[in-house]
């Protein structure tokens, strides 16, 4: 098959020439800029490439290196074209009409020429495994429904039908397993359903007359690879339009029905399962000794598929639907997105913006969208309204709710004027106006939006009416993690040095002791997870490195004297990349030896409570104890009066000569 942009993802060398299609006339190309984009290769321009100009791309792709044809719409023609030529390996396509083509103003060359350039930049293959699916198929809902249902089915899958009313004069079917009985609780995904049922009574298939059923029973467990969902009542799973393997459809609309049977038909086989999410669990800051900490992701996961596994959590990969949700909120990194990973969608937007400056644009402006929903109100903007300003870049990725707060602040960092995210109609908006929020308190007001509108004439009135602000004069170069990439962006878009104030919640900020009460103890230092909290082996003292803080809370809930609270910010000076003191004392100088252990406050408090006033303390030299390190406490407790542990005065050693003596007779 031939290597297709939809609508980027670029081959892994660089095409040896472009055909630039006016599609009839009806866009205006520049082939000079879009040379320039592409590293300066070939260009030709032709009116009508997928019909009187067909020739023109058979003899392209006829020639040795890769053939890039600037067509997202005609994909499909030109790859059936590839493949008669036997040259799938050097076709490659990508869509600027749609995108930066058909516009009111007429051109839009330095958007056509970003988005050119957008795909050259390699995207890797996102990680998969095969799930198996069998064909077994478990049907939920009325006898009336489910049974044609599953009489339809029969023949393609192996079906068990559990109705939860008696069906009445009906045969034992010979085709599919009926049963009563009421679905307690489901779980899993395709591949892997597993299922409990109450009340569980088998169809008897002998015997004359209508179908009988066994004796009911409670608690019966089975496993199916398919679950089609014909009840008409509320869906099993949150997000049950994310569930893989689940297909829902109302029972009074015999349209829908019909097309979860044949949606049903077709999940049967071995299908790619992408591994949205990449998980390291040691970078997780769950929890550390059964202390709370981080549960961000628990709290977004929309399908279910994290769970809380001790210090740690655990994505279930069968559930996880690639929504990027815990990957936007996560604090650490420890879950981060990998359809593509963050790194290309940070070298996707740097592409962007420089390549539309470079070619003569002054201020871009970002627009996030997912392909389904936002690539199609683009489509019908493009084709029957108003299109896409010039000057606004789409950017498509995978999931919507995976753009974060740092991906929108890489986007105004790397030089785009403001950022717009367009959700769909399921999108999660939730989490993403939570993240904007935490992003517009970082860039400041006016920059960044969400374009929650339902048809593309609300959308074009959005964009099309905008007031522009101003890039940054220094663009940042994105590289490292979201928390690196963040911090740069908010270095450029803020005066030196500031210290900004972040919602609360937010990963980034301070830790605040109170020093009154704090005891040194370093519980804190132990379980910090990311040693943002550090100690000084020389004195009793707790440092702090604030670009590490991830405000997980540990810290917080681990200390015994309530003396440490969070205080969410972004600390945008050096000082912050540096550990720094929260709280110090002397220590206590040992007594007998001099070495210096312990806290000062510490001894003399404990040695002030105690001394006289407990009577293990009184008439004895046990307070001394208290004052001094553990190698003279060891050793005083040993050779005080009565120590259990002497165990008596040690046998004097006997020699060759006391032997002897006592052989000499007397």
């Amino acid at each position: 098959m031939a290597f297709a942009l939809t609508p980027w993802g670029g081959p892994m060398t660089a095409p040896k020439r472009l055909l630039l299609c006016t599609c009839e006339d009806t866009q205006a190309v520049d082939p000079q800029t879009a040379s320039t984009a592409l590293g300066g290769i070939d260009v030709r321009t032709v009116r009508a490439l997928c019909m009187g100009n067909v020739d023109a791309a058979a003899k392209a792709l006829a020639q040795e290196g890769e053939t890039l044809i600037a067509c997202g719409q005609m994909s499909a023609f030109f790859e059936d074209l590839a493949e008669e030529l036997g040259a799938p390996e050097r076709l490659a396509t990508v869509d600027i009409r749609d995108r930066a083509g058909w516009t009111d103003t007429g051109t839009a060359f330095p958007k056509q020429a970003a988005l050119l350039a957008e795909s050259l930049v390699a995207r890797p293959d996102t990680p998969t495994r095969d799930v198996t699916s069998e064909g077994t198929c478990l049907i939920l809902g009325p006898a009336h429904v489910a049974v044609p249902a599953a009489e339809s089915l029969a023949g393609s899958l192996a079906v068990t039908c559990l109705v939860a009313e008696d069906p009445g004069d009906m045969a034992p079917p010979a085709t599919y397993d009926l049963a009563l009985g009421r679905l307690k609780k489901a779980g899993g995904a395709l591949g892997r359903f597993a299922v409990e049922v109450d009340g569980y009574r088998a169809a008897d298939p002998g015997g004359r007359g209508a179908v009988r059923f066994g004796p009911a029973a409670d608690g019966a467990k089975s496993t199916c690879d398919i679950l089609l969902d014909l009840r008409g009542e509320g869906p099993l799973f949150s997000a049950d339009h994310k569930r893989e393997g689940y297909v829902r459809a109302d029972p009074g609309d015999p349209i829908a029905v019909a097309r979860a049977v044949a949606e049903a038909r077709e999940l049967q086989g071995v299908f790619e399962k992408p591994l949205y999410i990449r998980f390291d669990p040691g970078l997780c800051a769950h929890s550390r000794a059964s202390q709370p900490g981080c549960a961000r992701c628990l709290s977004v996961c929309p399908t279910g598929a994290i769970t809380s596994a001790g210090d740690t959590v655990v994505i279930d990969t069968d559930v996880c639907a690639g929504c990027g949700e815990c990957a936007a909120v996560c604090p650490s990194g420890a879950a981060s997105y990998d359809d593509p990973p963050v790194s290309v969608l940070f070298a996707r937007l740097r592409t962007l913006a420089s390549e539309f400056r470079r070619a003569g644009g002054q201020a871009p402006r970002a627009l996030f969208h997912e392909a389904d929903w936002g690539g199609e109100m683009i489509r019908l903007s493009a084709r029957f309204g108003r299109g896409l300003p010039p000057d606004v870049i789409p950017v498509e990725v995978s999931s919507i709710e995976g753009v974060g707060h740092a991906e929108t602040l890489a986007a105004l960092g790397v030089g785009f004027a403001s950022v717009a995210v367009m959700p769909g109609p399921r999108s999660d908006t939730g989490v993403i106006l939570r993240e904007l929020a935490l992003a517009e308190a970082i860039a400041g007001q006016g920059r960044l939006s969400v374009l929650d509108v339902s048809d593309p004439d609300a959308m074009e009135a959005a964009l099309w009416d905008a007031e522009i602000a101003q890039p940054v004069a220094d663009p940042i170069l994105p590289l490292g993690g979201r928390r690196e990439v963040t911090r740069l962006a908010g270095t450029a878009l803020n005066v030196p040095d500031a210290v900004l104030e972040l919602p609360e919640g937010a990963p980034y900020g301070a830790v605040v002791i109170d020093t009154e009460a704090c005891t040194l103890c370093l519980a804190c230092v132990s379980l910090c997870p990311v040693a943002a909290l550090g100690d000084n082996p020389d004195k009793p003292q707790v440092t702090f490195r604030e670009a590490a803080c991830l405000q997980c809370g540990i810290c917080a809930s681990t200390c015994p004297e309530d003396a440490i609270t969070l205080a969410p910010r972004l600390d945008l000076s050096k000082e912050a990349l540096a550990p720094r003191v929260l709280n110090e004392e002397e220590p206590f100088d040992c007594i007998n030896c001099g070495k210096p252990f312990g806290v000062r406050s510490t001894i003399e408090k404990i040695v002030e409570k105690l001394e006289d006033k407990h009577w293990m303390f009184k008439g004895s030299d046990n307070v001394k104890l208290i004052q001094m390190c553990d190698d003279c406490r060891i050793s005083a407790q040993y050779h005080q009066e009565g120590s259990p542990f002497r165990m008596g005065d040690r046998p004097k050693p006997r020699t060759t000569d006391d032997y002897l003596k006592e052989r000499k007779p007397h």
